[in-house]
């Protein structure tokens, strides 16, 4: 099983640097950002499957991160950590969709429980929940793409990249960071093989028009939802 990706935006270095090494020690791929929009620029380039913020940071705070971060992902879960105890301050991060909320000081072993409790029930929803786009529903548990006109049996790849591009439509996704999170490694020949599952997907997506697979040469590709 791939471990899982976790932005953390934290400005106390010296916190942030522990809850870093702690995660990674907990098998966590852990990227620390020490402001706002640090974070908001790491977040846009990588594939977080959960964000850990801190409320009060100089650039961006994290709040107006987390609204940020929703717009680009509205189904990634957040925890925000803050030194304020009070309840209104709880409530808005709450209101804001906040999975967790944890007052500092913290336990970092408190801290790995409730992320494992939020990640396995974000795996369970994504496992039954299909992913929507246009007119075509991406079943992942099944290996299936689905289409009024046509049902496609896709390959266990051809799943993980369909839904990997449907997740940052709209975005331009370097080739380097595809077969990273997709293949597990940044390769010549794995890029070649890429190659030919893109042809597959734009194949597979031909009853909808809007839909398209762009290549920036060199650089990556856009799955476009126009």
């Amino acid at each position: 099983m791939k471990a899982h990706n976790i932005l953390l935006v934290e400005d106390d270095l010296d916190l942030g640097s522990v809850l870093k090494q702690y995660l990674t020690l907990e098998n966590y791929e852990v990227t620390h950002s020490c402001n706002g929009k640090e974070g908001l620029k790491h977040f846009k380039k990588g594939d977080f499957d959960l964000c850990i913020l801190d409320v009060m940071m100089p650039e961006m705070d994290g709040f107006t991160l987390a609204n940020s971060i929703k717009a680009i992902d509205p189904k990634i879960p957040f925890i925000f950590l803050t030194a304020k105890a009070m309840k209104a301050d709880r409530i808005k991060g709450l209101k804001l969709g906040a999975a967790d909320y944890i007052i500092k000081p913290f336990e970092a072993d408190e801290l790995v429980l409730r992320m494992k409790n939020i990640l396995n029930l974000s795996i369970h929803q994504e496992a039954s929940n299909a992913l929507e786009i246009c007119d075509y529903s991406l079943d992942f548990e099944n290996l299936t793409l689905m289409h009024k006109k046509e049902n496609q049996i896709l390959t266990e790849k051809e799943a993980e990249l369909l839904r990997f591009l449907i997740r940052h439509k709209n975005q331009l996704v370097k080739i380097s960071t595809i077969l990273e999170k997709v293949w597990g490694a940044d390769d010549y020949f794995l890029g070649r093989s890429m190659n030919v599952f893109i042809s597959r997907l734009r194949k597979y997506l031909r009853y909808a028009p809007q839909i398209s697979i762009e290549n920036i040469r060199g650089v990556g590709y856009i799955l476009k939802d126009q």
